[in-house]
């Protein structure tokens, strides 16, 4: 049995599963800090379901504070940070592009250093170790202790990388160090540019962590912990303290991991609609679809493991003005429950829309009587619009397509929309992101890029990264398949260069 709880911006859901199957489930409001709604809903499941207490084998957790953390620039470290490749790459410095907010909060020393590799693996230079161990010296004197580490093609070569994480520990053990090659892909700055998110993270992935562990220890649950990841899957605690940003957007990665297990279909559309916005993603093979291109974080370019999802201001606590009839892209969030006309506030949301639509009942629909039945028929007419829109542009092609609607406002989507197959409204739709984080597996990802190898070599290769560092979070090393395989030569690089990338997935070790 697991616990699979995903804390939302209006709602935290939970479930409590036995292999496929929903013991049971709640939805509570989310917490200003999170963790008090997380301490919450595992209160509410072993209280009303004492008798399983024993069986629980893992308590995994979707949250939003590490993405909340860049986006409302709090709670970050300052991070020295450290770039190999002189003399090329001086013209543009680290964090060049990020917001002025963003950076003052986040910048600490830096170090520009000799070495690298040129794009067919040669070094550019000898990797100046003294300029490192120099710098470890001066961040250490300067009370600075998350240091990312970036150097020009680490993904081909990571050799200055691995060198400089020895040097740097040598000089002080207590030292955090978030090396790019294990985050990003070939272009420096983006690389560059999640390494230095990933450090400032970790004094609150920490406590967060930390957090989670005593909530579970409070509620009596002999069961580590797992955190959700970007791709639908989990690491284990020890892994997600060191690489918080693979948290990022995990939100809706288990949205469309539960609406997979739940409706058993593997290649379809899932739209979540939570209480604050509606995320659109596209499964393929059970999986979420990866995006290939740059993903802004805050402000901030990133080239990275990332899901290609769209998301809308439309959900059950979005807010609608009547005069004129404009929706959100405002929204009363986890004040719902107080602020929406059938619970007795003042604000009209579109939870109030779906129940006068008589799509919902909840409240008190009496205190609806007033809303002209016209202006709610618009209402609904342009939500269905705009979630018909936002499903057209995740389509690669014109033939039909199932799609799976989720979350809590689930019924505000159409029953029939143009270009889709089947619109499914699968069961437990309104904590399907819990279910999702309840019987995720774990994953390894290997994207690199190798030269003068056969294909067979260089797949074989990134299929043995992929494996070990799925094995070193925790999966069971017997359970292991492949998930996605792709190999892309390079034409500009000499030698006869291509880019494999391996994505593998394993049960959780017992």
């Amino acid at each position: 049995m697991r616990i699979g709880i995903d804390v939302g911006g209006t709602n935290t859901d939970a479930v409590l599963v036995d292999g496929e199957k929903v013991i049971a489930a709640n939805k509570t409001a989310t917490t200003e800090d999170v963790t008090s709604g997380v301490k919450e809903a595992l209160s509410i499941l072993t209280n009303s379901n004492p008798e399983h207490k024993s069986k629980i084998t893992g308590v995994m957790i979707g949250t939003t504070h590490f993405v909340n953390a860049v986006v409302q620039r709090r709670h970050l470290n300052r991070v020295a940070t450290i770039r190999i490749g002189l003399p090329a790459s001086a013209s543009l410095k680290p964090m060049v592009d990020w917001p002025e907010d963003l950076r003052s909060l986040v910048e600490g020393n830096c170090f520009m250093v000799e070495g690298g590799h040129e794009y067919d693996g040669r070094p550019i230079v000898q990797l100046d170790e003294n300029a490192l161990s120099n710098a470890a010296r001066v961040i250490t004197a300067s009370g600075v202790t998350a240091v990312s580490v970036s150097s020009i093609f680490s993904p081909l070569n990571d050799g200055c990388e691995r060198r400089a994480f020895e040097i740097l520990k040598s000089e002080n053990p207590d030292l955090r160090i978030s090396l790019s090659n294990s985050f990003g892909r070939i272009g420096l700055l983006e690389r560059e540019n999640v390494s230095i998110l990933n450090a400032s993270l970790q004094d609150l992935s920490e406590a967060t962590i930390s957090a989670f562990e005593s909530a579970i220890d409070a509620s009596g649950i002999d069961a580590p912990l797992f955190i959700t990841q970007n791709d639908g899957t989990v690491t284990n605690a020890t892994t997600a303290r060191e690489k918080p940003v693979f948290g990022f957007a995990s939100g809706p990665t288990n949205s469309m991991r539960g609406a997979a297990i739940l409706s058993g279909l593997e290649d379809a559309i899932v739209v979540d609609i939570g209480g604050t916005t509606s995320d659109v993603g596209c499964l393929r093979a059970g999986y979420p679809r990866e995006a290939n291109n740059v993903v802004e974080v805050g402000g901030v370019r990133t080239l990275f493991r990332m899901p290609d999802v769209v998301s809308i201001a439309l959900g059950g606590g979005t807010t609608v003005n009547t005069k004129p009839l404009k929706i959100g892209p405002q929204s009363v969030g986890h004040q719902l429950n107080n602020q929406a006309l059938v619970f007795g506030g003042n604000q009209l949301t579109l939870t109030d829309i779906a129940v006068a639509a008589g799509k919902l009942d909840l409240g008190e629909k009496a205190r609806l009587n007033d809303l002209p039945a016209k202006m709610v028929d618009e209402a609904v007419r342009m939500i269905h619009q705009l979630l018909g829109q936002t499903v057209d542009s995740m389509k690669t092609d014109s033939s039909p397509i199932p799609l799976l609607v989720v979350g809590g406002g689930a019924m505000l989507c159409p029953d029939k929309m143009d270009g889709i197959d089947k619109v499914i409204k699968v069961p437990h739709a309104g904590v399907a992101n819990a279910v999702g984080a309840a019987m995720a597996q774990i994953s390894g990802e290997a994207d690199h890029v190798f030269n003068d190898l056969s294909r067979d070599e260089l797949l074989k290769k990134a299929t043995d990264i992929a494996t070990e560092r799925a094995i070193s979070a925790g999966a069971d090393a017997a359970s292991i398949k492949i998930v996605e395989m792709e190999d892309l030569p390079l034409a500009y690089i000499p030698g006869n260069a291509v880019r494999a990338r391996v994505r593998v997935v394993g049960e959780i070790a017992v």
